[in-house]
């Protein structure tokens, strides 16, 4: 009884969340250009997408989501997209929908808690929350690569809630 009552719970969170994308109505575009090469990334690591992209950071992000936030955060075992994360990405999504020239590269990562092979697959849940928001938003399938790295990447070291809730992130990486 409980299970069906999480599960319509969630379903409508993720209506809700398509319904928010779905009514968005700025028209902004963006010719910036983007900047940087390409790099490898681990061989260990899951990956879905259009292959390698290079990672951009700081002021070297494409002028329109320079001041945007990119990385976000998820709660323990969750794989959900939190609601404060919603403005950031409806403006990630608005750029690479004008942008179709772009891309980007969503990193999913976890805690060590749980055995690699679970990280991994949490870290790619993670990374597909964020690209099903972003695809929901306009931007197009080949514009997206989701890689997981499980806990091999921490932020933050430590053994501690406050760095296990610093490393249950995506990161997003620009590139061409």
């Amino acid at each position: 009884m409980r299970a069906l009552k999480v599960t319509k719970v969630a379903a409508l969170a993720l209506t809700f969340a398509w319904v928010a994308g779905c009514s968005s109505t700025s028209t902004q575009t963006d010719s910036a250009g983007m900047a940087g090469g390409m790099d490898g990334a681990d061989s260990g690591a899951m990956t879905s997408g259009m292959g390698d992209a290079s990672g951009l950071s700081g002021s070297a992000l494409p002028g329109a989501v320079a001041n945007l936030q990119t990385v976000f955060y998820f709660d323990f075992d969750q794989s959900t997209v939190k609601a404060d994360a919603f403005a950031d990405l409806e403006a990630h999504a608005r750029y690479l929908a004008a942008n179709p020239q772009a891309s980007v590269r969503l990193e999913g990562h976890a805690d060590e808690r749980g055995t690699r092979e679970y990280n991994m697959a949490l870290g790619e849940r993670r990374g597909n929350a964020v690209s099903r928001f972003l695809m929901v938003n306009g931007v197009g399938n080949g514009q997206v690569e989701v890689i997981s790295y499980g806990e091999e990447k921490p932020a933050m070291m430590g053994h501690g809630s406050d760095s296990w809730a610093q490393n249950r992130r995506v990161e997003l990486k620009y590139g061409r």
